[in-house]
């Protein structure tokens, strides 16, 4: 049983899907005009996460994450560089994979694209004026939807679509086209150096709003289970998408709402203009992309997180902590000996799953893992840690870090392990002549080749360096 906190109801909930062999989920994916940043990273990290939660208690997740390829900022950019917005579009969505491979995001089931999906977005806006919850402009080809048109407008976001509609008349006329400053478009007329797409409207192209409902609609249905984005896409986004959907279909779009929090930048709000700005890409030059992984599952994935270099760097160490732990066991594995009365392990599986399960509280089930890690350690120092006990261990470790999406970034070496293990007797062979400068020049050349060497009880062990 999994709890969520559905930002629609404002409370937390058994999760009960549609169907109970498929869970449905929709996520706003990014606008592809450049590299994704932090925010836009902590948003996909998160719902990656979720989805594996999701799989990690049987449910089979149909997954659907959109890309905006048609928007004002894509013309804009576009246009300086004397490309067409497809190329640019193609351009950054490879950058996205590729940021997404690096941060580990298992790939959506279906990435669909707005101009690939033009009839659908049209199909909607004609039922929509059919059933007088749209209208076009009488000066354009410009469609907006009626907000007011829509009784439970605001339910997702709480905001009074009185108050929204204040200002709607300057000297007694309507502002600009449309015939309530509340009411927002659906079909943009054609300009100058743009694309465009024919309607029954006239040349256009789609509103930013409408072309998630209607991909979500078409591969997910009318209802849908699970729709997630950043807390900035909460309005008007997503409460313009239940309008318009719900208009359209007269069923409930979505039945649980999800949304992460901001990413700040050293307690302020991350912003281009202040200079306070990072993309994904820059960060994983710098940190690698796993720490910015475990730097967003640290915290809870509904409050605002702030980013710094001491956090990043303490992502690091936790890191490499839980790593070195895996390979600890590994390496103890090696020679263990079967012992008997050594501690069941499993009661960690029941704590990480209860956290969870409890809506997805990622920084109690790491904070099991380094409870896991510390108990082990202690086995292994104390030479009470068995064989069963061990795989137990590994196990455990596997599952978890599994899920988490944890894997090592290992720096680029061409050091075979053949070359490295001769050097390791070479060390020892010194180190047994008391030659104990030959054996730390070794080590240090060792070291800076990435290198790891640590002589333990058992014998020495090393490792690649991590990024």
């Amino acid at each position: 049983m999994i709890n969520i906190y559905n930002e629609i109801t404002k409370q937390k909930e058994v999760f009960k899907p549609l169907d109970d062999s498929e869970v449905k989920m929709y996520v706003c994916g990014p606008t592809v005009y450049d590299y994704i940043h932090a925010g836009n990273a902590r948003c996909f990290v998160i719902f990656d996460f979720i989805r594996r939660v999701l799989e990690y208690a049987c449910y089979e997740v149909k997954y659907v994450q959109n890309f905006t390829d048609i928007e004002d900022k894509m013309i804009t950019r576009a246009n300086l560089e004397n490309i067409t917005v497809n190329e640019l579009a193609e351009r950054f969505i490879n950058e996205y994979k590729t940021d997404a491979d690096g941060l580990k995001i298992t790939p959506a089931d279906i990435y669909p694209r707005a101009t690939e999906h033009i009839a659908e977005i049209i199909d909607i806006i004609k039922i929509l004026i059919e059933n007088g919850h749209a209208y076009k402009s009488e000066k354009s080809a410009d469609v907006y939807f009626s907000a007011g048109s829509f009784k439970d407008y605001g339910k997702l976001s709480g905001k009074k679509l009185e108050d929204l509609q204040q200002g709607d008349r300057v000297d007694g006329e309507i502002l600009e086209e449309k015939r309530a400053v509340s009411d927002f478009v659906l079909w943009k007329s054609r300009k100058a150096g743009e694309p465009y797409w024919e309607s029954p409207w006239g040349d256009g192209r789609p509103g930013w709003h409408i072309e998630c409902s209607a991909m979500a609609r078409k591969y997910l249905g009318d209802t849908i289970d699970l729709h997630c984005g950043g807390v900035d896409l909460e309005f008007p986004h997503h409460e313009n998408e239940i309008a318009q959907s719900e208009c359209a279909t007269g069923k409930q779009f979505t039945r649980y709402w999800l949304h992460n929090g901001f990413i700040n930048i050293d307690n302020e709000k991350m912003s281009k203009s202040e200079g306070n700005f990072f993309t994904a890409r820059e960060i994983a030059d710098k940190y690698g992309y796993m720490p910015l992984r475990f730097f967003i599952l640290s915290a809870n994935y509904r409050m605002p997180l702030n980013f710094s270099e001491d956090v990043i760097k303490a992502a690091q160490n936790s890191l490499e902590r839980i790593f070195l732990f895996s390979e600890n066991i590994n390496f103890e594995l090696k020679n263990a000996k079967d012992l008997e009365n050594t501690e069941d392990l499993t009661v960690y599986r029941d704590k990480f799953r209860a956290a969870l399960f409890d809506d997805f509280n990622s920084a109690a089930a790491v904070s099991v893992i380094f409870e896991l890690i510390k108990e082990v350690n202690t086995k292994i120092g104390e030479k009470n840690a068995g064989k069963k006990y061990l795989e137990t261990a590994r196990e455990l470790y596997d599952e978890f870090c599994g899920l988490f999406g944890f894997t090592p970034e290992i720096k680029m070496s061409e050091i075979s392990d053949e070359y490295i293990l001769a050097q390791i007797d070479a060390r020892i062979d010194a180190k047994k002549s008391k030659d104990f400068k030959t054996a730390d020049e070794i080590r240090g050349s060792l070291k800076s080749l990435g290198i790891i060497l640590e002589d333990t009880p058992s014998g020495t062990k090393w490792r690649r360096e991590y990024i």
